[in-house]
C-alpha cells in the first residue's frame, strides 16, 4: 500500500535534496569539532556553520548573523527567553494559541513569581491588536505568540503586534514553528526581538537543530540559560558575553546543523513564495473536497485568507482516534491526532478534550493524494 505523508506540522517529509547527503558527507569524511580543532577539516566545517548563520540571518533579516543562535530545537530556545529572561514580578501576555513549548515553561516560572494573561482569541485561531493592547499591564516585560497556529494554520498579525510592542517598549517573542520557510518574516518590519525557530519543519532540515534570532537590547538584558565550554575565553569561569558565543555552550549539533545548511539552500534556490504557493494551492483543494462532507468540521478558518497549510478536522459522529486509525491502516494516509501539544489552544477552538485530526501539507503532496484521502473518507463515513 503506498503511504501518504500529511504529518508535516509535526516534521517535514521528505527533507530537502541533499540534506542526508550533506550529514552523511560529514559524519563519514570529517566530524570535526568546530572552535576546539586547529587544523583544516575544522575550520571547513566552522565555515559551513558560519555560512548557515549568514542563511538564517537573510532569511529572517536579521542585522547581524552573530545574533543566530544555535539551539537543540524551538523549544529549547523558547525556554531560553523564558528562563533566562523573566524574573519574579514579571508579567508576560500570550495568545489563546501557543503550544506547550510556552506555556508549561510559563508555568513553571509561576513558582518564582512570574505571572501571565492569555489574550482574548476567536473561535478560528484569530487575534486582534487592539485586545493585545488592552491586555498590557505596568508590569508587563514581554509579549510572546506563534506566528502561525499548530492546530488549525491561522496566522497571527505579528507586525500589528509588534508596532505594538514598539509603543510600549516590550519585548517581542516569536515562534515561528510552523511560518519558517513557508511565509517570510522580517525581524525588523515586525520589531521582534527574540525569533525562535525549528529546522525540521518548513526549513525542511533534520530533527534536532534549531535556535534563535536575538535583539541587541534583549540580549544586553539576557542571561545564558545554559552554562558551559564554549571554546573560547576558556581562562575564565564565567560565559563570554559576545555573540554566539554567549548561548551555545558544550557541543553543537554539527551534522543537524550541516544538514540544515543544505535545507536552506534549497529554499534559497527554489524561493518561499514558490513553496508557498504550492502549498495553499493543495490546502485550498483539500478543503473545498471538505466542505462537501455534512459530518466533518473544519476548525479554525474555513477559508484561505491568513492561514498556512494546515487543517484540523473534527469527525462530529465519530471518534478522531479511529478516523485517524482507519486512515492509516486502510489507505495508508499518515495524519496526527489529539491535542498536538497545545491544549489552551484546543480549549480556544472547541475541541478540548476530544482533539482534532490534524492534516499538513508539504510542497511534495500532490492533488492525487488529497484525492485519493477524500475517498476514504466516504468510505469510511459510509457518504
Amino acid at each position: 500500500m503506498e503511504k501518504i505523508y500529511f504529518d508535516n506540522g509535526s516534521t517535514s517529509w521528505p527533507k530537502a535534496p541533499k540534506v542526508a547527503e550533506a550529514m552523511a558527507d560529514l559524519l563519514t569524511h570529517g566530524a570535526f569539532n568546530i572552535n576546539r580543532g586547529n587544523y583544516e577539516g575544522a575550520y571547513e566545517v566552522e565555515a559551513t556553520v558560519l555560512d548557515t548563520r549568514e542563511q538564517l540571518a537573510r532569511l529572517f533579516h536579521a542585522k547581524d548573523s552573530r545574533s543566530v543562535i544555535f539551539t537543540p530545537g524551538i523549544t529549547y530556545s523558547l525556554n531560553y527567553f523564558i528562563k533566562g529572561f523573566l524574573q519574579s514580578g514579571d508579567h508576560v501576555l500570550v495568545s489563546g494559541m501557543e503550544h506547550n513549548a510556552v506555556m508549561r515553561p510559563l508555568k513553571q516560572m509561576e513558582a518564582i513569581g512570574v505571572t501571565y494573561d492569555v489574550v482574548r482569541t476567536e473561535v478560528d485561531g484569530t487575534i486582534q491588536p487592539e485586545d493585545v493592547e488592552r491586555a498590557i499591564k505596568n508590569n508587563t516585560k514581554a509579549i510572546i505568540m506563534l506566528h502561525a497556529s499548530n492546530v488549525c494554520g491561522t496566522i497571527v498579525p505579528i507586525k500589528a503586534i509588534g508596532e505594538i510592542c514598539r509603543r510600549h517598549h516590550l519585548f517581542f517573542v516569536v515562534d515561528t514553528a510552523q511560518s519558517a520557510g513557508t511565509i517570510p518574516v522580517n525581524m525588523q518590519e515586525c520589531n521582534i526581538d527574540f525569533l525562535a525557530f525549528t529546522g525540521h519543519k518548513g526549513l525542511l532540515g533534520p530533527q534536532g537543530i534549531g535556535g534563535f534570532l536575538i535583539s541587541e537590547e534583549l540580549n544586553d538584558q539576557m542571561k545564558p540559560y545554559i552554562a558551559g565550554g564554549t571554546g573560547s575565553q576558556s581562562d575564565v569561569l564565567q560565559m563570554p558575553e559576545s555573540l554566539p558565543d554567549k548561548y551555545e555552550s558544550g557541543t553543537m549539533n554539527l551534522p543537524g546543523i550541516i544538514g540544515l545548511h543544505a535545507a536552506l539552500s534549497y529554499i534559497e534556490e527554489t524561493g518561499i513564495k514558490t513553496i508557498h504557493r504550492k502549498k495553499l494551492e493543495l490546502t485550498q483543494y483539500f478543503l473545498e473536497n471538505v466542505k462537501e462532507f455534512s459530518n466533518i468540521r473544519i476548525v479554525g478558518k474555513e477559508g484561505m485568507k491568513d492561514r498556512v497549510a494546515v487543517v484540523s478536522l473534527d469527525f462530529v459522529q465519530e471518534d478522531n482516534a479511529v478516523i485517524a486509525f482507519e486512515l492509516e491502516q486502510n489507505y495508508g494516509i499518515m495524519t496526527r491526532v489529539g491535542l498536538h501539544c497545545a491544549p489552551i489552544a484546543h480549549r480556544t477552538l472547541h475541541t478540548y478534550p476530544q482533539g482534532t485530526v490534524r492534516f499538513a501539507f508539504s510542497a511534495s503532496n500532490t492533488r492525487d493524494e488529497i484525492d485519493q484521502c477524500i475517498e476514504g473518507f466516504r468510505e469510511i463515513l459510509s457518504v
